[in-house]
This record gives C-alpha cells, sequence and structure tokens, in this order.
C-alpha cells in the first residue's frame, strides 16, 4: 500500500477505512466477529488508517476498533471524533466545552484500548465555544501525550485558520467526491497554503458511485439515506449520470466505478487520504485497488468535461444547519 502524509508528519496508508457502516448510519449493526476479522484482514492488506467516532453507536464503533486493533496497535493510526454531549446519559448536543473534550479522551482511550488517540477531530464545530478554546485543550492534550494529532471535521475556513493559529492541525475531514465538489472553492486552497491533509468521507457518494444503487433500490428502515434528498428516487434517476460517466471510463481501465471514482479524489492532491466505509471483504478488496490504477490527464479532462451535476441535497435540513461556513 502507498503512503501519504496528513499534515506535516502523520504518515498513513493512502486509502483509510471508515468504521461508521459496521456499527451505526446504514441499518442494523454487522455482525461484530465478521467486523473484527475485516478490520484485522484490512492491516494485513495494507490499510494502516481507521476512522470511528464517539456518536458511531454511540460508542459501541469505538469499542469495535478498539477490540479488532488492540493486537495490531503499533501498526495502525487509529482517528476518532469528540464534540456531542454522550458521556454519562448525556443529550447527545453538540459540546466542544474543554471540560467535555477531557471526559471524551478518557473514555474514548479506554474504548480504544489504547494510551493515545492519534488523530483527534472535534466531530462539528460547536458555535458556543471558541474554537481557540478546542484547539488549546487538544494541545494540552498533545503535550500529555493522550492524543498524537489534531482534526477536524465539517469546519469552514476561518474557523480552519482559527484553530490552526492555536494548534496546528493535522487534518480536515469533510464530505468529497465526485458529486460533492463545493471543498473545490475555498477548502482545498486553504489546506495547501496551510499544508493541512484532507481526509474525504464518503468518497463514494455514500455508496451511490458504485453504481450498485438506483431509482429503485430500497434502503433498511433505520439506513440515513431514506432522510436525505439526493437519494430521492428522482434525485438517484438523475444522478445515474455519474455512474454512466466513471462506468465508462472504468470499461477503458479494466477497472470499477468506485475504483475510478476513488482514483479521482487520489488524483487530485497528493495529500489526500479518502475513508470508504464497508462491511464487505470484497468491496474493501475493490477498494483497495483504486489506488493502483492510474488516471491519465486526458481521464480527468474528460471527467471535468461531462459537466455532470449533482440532483439533491446532500443533507437533510438539521444535519446542513450542523456545517460549519
Amino acid at each position: 500500500m502507498k503512503k501519504r502524509m496528513l499534515g506535516k508528519d502523520l504518515e498513513v496508508s493512502a486509502l483509510g477505512l471508515g468504521c461508521m457502516s459496521m456499527s451505526s448510519g446504514y441499518g442494523p449493526p454487522a455482525d461484530k466477529q465478521e467486523m473484527i476479522s475485516l478490520l484485522q484482514k484490512a492491516v494485513e492488506m495494507g490499510v494502516t488508517f481507521f476512522d470511528t467516532a464517539q456518536v458511531y453507536g454511540p460508542f459501541t464503533n469505538e469499542e469495535l476498533v478498539g477490540e479488532a486493533l488492540e493486537p495490531l496497535r503499533e501498526r495502525v493510526v487509529i482517528a476518532t471524533k469528540f464534540g456531542f454531549d454522550l458521556e454519562d446519559g448525556g443529550s447527545g448536543g453538540l459540546n466542544s466545552r474543554p471540560e467535555m473534550i477531557r471526559r471524551s479522551v478518557e473514555g474514548s482511550l479506554k474504548r480504544l484500548r489504547s494510551d493515545r488517540i492519534d488523530l483527534f477531530y472535534q466531530h462539528r464545530v460547536d458555535p458556543n465555544v471558541p474554537i481557540e478554546d478546542v484547539a488549546g485543550t487538544v494541545r494540552n492534550l498533545i503535550q500529555e501525550g493522550k492524543v498524537k494529532h489534531f482534526g477536524l471535521s465539517e469546519a469552514g475556513v476561518q474557523t480552519i485558520r482559527r484553530a490552526h493559529a492555536v494548534q496546528p492541525v493535522a487534518a480536515l475531514q469533510s464530505e468529497y467526491s465526485l458529486w460533492w465538489r463545493e471543498p473545490e472553492e475555498e477548502i482545498i486552497p486553504t489546506l495547501e497554503e496551510l499544508e493541512i491533509g484532507f481526509v474525504p468521507f464518503s468518497p463514494l457518494g455514500k455508496g451511490f458511485l458504485t453504481g450498485k444503487i438506483d431509482e429503485s433500490t430500497m434502503f433498511d428502515s433505520g439506513d440515513f439515506r431514506n432522510t436525505v434528498p439526493r437519494f430521492d428516487p428522482e434525485a438517484r434517476k438523475a444522478n445515474r449520470a455519474f455512474v454512466e460517466l466513471l462506468e465508462r471510463i472504468a470499461e477503458r481501465k479494466q477497472a470499477t466505478a468506485a475504483q475510478i471514482a476513488l482514483a479521482w479524489l487520489l488524483a487530485q492532491k497528493s495529500w489526500i487520504v479518502p475513508i470508504p466505509g464497508t462491511t464487505k471483504l470484497d468491496r474493501l478488496e475493490e477498494n483497495i485497488g483504486a489506488v493502483d490504477v492510474e488516471l491519465t490527464a486526458e481521464d480527468l479532462r474528460e471527467i471535468e468535461e461531462a459537466h455532470v451535476s449533482a440532483e439533491g441535497a446532500r443533507y437533510a435540513d438539521a444535519q446542513q444547519r450542523m456545517i460549519d461556513r
């Protein structure tokens, strides 16, 4: 597996593994032992970068990742996230007060069975807590050895700059894919200027860019895509244009649509590390294969000149209001 650098000194595999879907978000949790096996298999295949969060479950995903990776801890980089009021039966709302961050880190360390968190993201920007206070608290945790690197998720440009001035940000995690390209406008130039890595979540458009979903696909009742406007049947029908474009290039490359979507992301910047999620071994193998797919300048030009645009909002209103601008 090729390696990439996040920030100045956090080296990870060129493709990470998003672990959320193993425990939440897409329906019932997957079988625990199967997921432990999948996580360990990923390490064998060269993946060193694993993404979880306290809110996934909540807590059960951190516990899963901790149990699976404990025997392999020195070979992997584990990222988790804080910022929701979950500890001790909290409300679940946004909470990045310094005392909550400290409680969160202790809980995460126990669940992850680790003496440190390699990358600690603020999951969503808390408008009630100055980002300087958040960054300062994480800086102290880094000095104490409990955290190695500081990250932000779905943060806007000004928040990134203010946080970075207090404690260097190693990585920003936000949605970015062929069908969500807003980060290209301001976020990516800012990250390049400040030498901050970018970790795109939903790099396969929540599964849509794999080509396995169409307007007739039925999701489990617990699948959050049921609430996403971009997954309304009519929107899915219109958005098949993305899949057709990817499949056209994939046929030439003897690859899959998913591999082309991931290879496109990897081709954008050398410090972009996508974290596709899966609960299936064959999908894990397929995703990892994208690292070896080389897109030519002509391939990339064809994608740009197709001018395909997405139909439907990427989040329901309640989730959209949590995005920092």
